[in-house]
């Protein structure tokens, strides 16, 4: 078995460690700038963030920044880059919404069906970009970034002028509302049962089980599979990749439209387990912040699921700010340290590894 020299352990905990305290000094730095006290905001922070009906809430928000994190993962690893989710998910999320309440179907296959939808839409919206990508030479970035824009649009004109349904007295439109066969089950009696303490008015959302699903099948076909190491080999070496047999152009379009199915699925917690609809207050931002959640995490299923875990609880912990006096807002400078830091820190240590690597490399052979 391989050992671990100390060199390497060290520069393994250095990345994480640096990126931690950097994060710390420039979030202090913007507490300080209120005049407020980093240690007081700390506090505040933690005490009301692991409360009960905090951790739940985390759970709810971490739950689709892990799912559109994994539709991006997918691609860095193919050596794509899809910045379009929040288009896809969205897209995804009001056809589910409008189409899914059309029918009434057993309980199972409804909330098959919805699934099937939303990810049918975000395949489809992500598969232009694939096809921009391979037929005409579009660098995806480009093309999804517009393919945003337009979805944005497209979204709004179909739900206000078509899909949502005007309720006299009140200006939130929405679509009709899924049947409850359609409705995803709050997971609190099952966490009662294991028991973890009722907590008045908390939920959590059962997309979080699909969640951890979908990770572990990320995990598995990625690391496990011919398809995940020629997944990986595309992303890696394009050029050698191509040599040994792996056809590019196909990877290309099957990463960009299982990525855009995925992201599909991100939209549906708030379709199925919360609002059974859509509308106004659709959640928006997801798929911009799961691209910080994917490059955090490393693209790995543990790392974002950890890293998800850490904005959701940010989101949630930051809430309580306003108590002293602190704009909630100061998490997204948090937020945006830590990313920061963190690919910094991870690009110095690669480099630092690499020229370790050189060094051995250079006493082997002199040897």
């Amino acid at each position: 078995m391989k050992q671990l020299s100390p060199q390497k352990i060290a520069l393994a905990v250095a990345a994480p460690l640096a990126a931690a305290v950097v994060s710390i000094v420039v979030s202090s730095l913007a507490v300080l700038a209120s005049n407020k006290s980093p240690m007081l905001a700390y506090k505040t922070m933690w005490e009301f963030g692991t409360e009960g009906g905090s951790l739940m809430e985390m759970l709810n928000q971490a739950t689709p920044y892990y799912i559109a994190a994994i539709a991006i993962a997918v691609t860095f690893r193919a050596g794509l880059f899809n910045i379009g989710v929040e288009g896809q998910l969205r897209l995804g999320a009001l056809f589910s919404a409008y189409i899914g309440a059309m029918f009434t179907l057993p309980p199972v296959l409804h909330v098959l069906a919805v699934f099937i939808v939303a990810m049918t839409i975000g395949g489809i919206w992500a598969s232009i970009a694939a096809y921009l990508k391979v037929k005409r030479g579009v660098n995806e970035v480009i093309s999804t970034i517009m393919l945003n824009s337009l979805a944005v649009g497209l979204t709004s004109f179909l739900f206000s002028k078509y899909f949502a349904v005007i309720t006299e007295g009140s200006n939130n439109l929405s679509t009709k509302e899924l049947p409850e066969s359609a409705w995803f089950p709050d997971l609190v009696p099952l966490l009662t049962k294991l028991g973890v303490p009722e907590q008045p008015g908390g939920s959590v959302n059962g997309m979080l089980l699909v969640a951890i699903a979908l990770g572990f099948i990320f995990w598995f076909v990625v690391n496990r599979t011919r398809f995940g190491f020629e997944l990986r080999a595309s992303g890696a070496n394009p050029i050698a990749a191509r040599v040994s047999g792996v056809n590019s152009k196909k990877m290309i379009v099957i990463a960009l439209v299982i990525s855009g199915a995925i992201a599909g699925l991100s939209g549906l917690p708030a379709v199925l387990g919360e609002t059974h609809a859509y509308n106004m207050g659709f959640r928006s931002g997801i798929g911009f912040s799961a691209i910080a959640v994917a490059l955090l995490g490393r693209n790995s299923a543990g790392g974002m699921a950890i890293s998800a875990l850490l904005f959701g609880f940010l989101e949630v912990s930051s809430r309580a700010l306003e108590l002293i006096d602190i704009a909630p807002e100061t998490y997204v400078i948090m937020q945006g340290s830590i990313l920061l830091s963190s690919v910094i820190a991870y690009e110095v240590v690669r480099r630092l590894k690499l020229t370790l690597q050189s060094k051995e490399l250079a006493k082997v052979v002199a040897a």
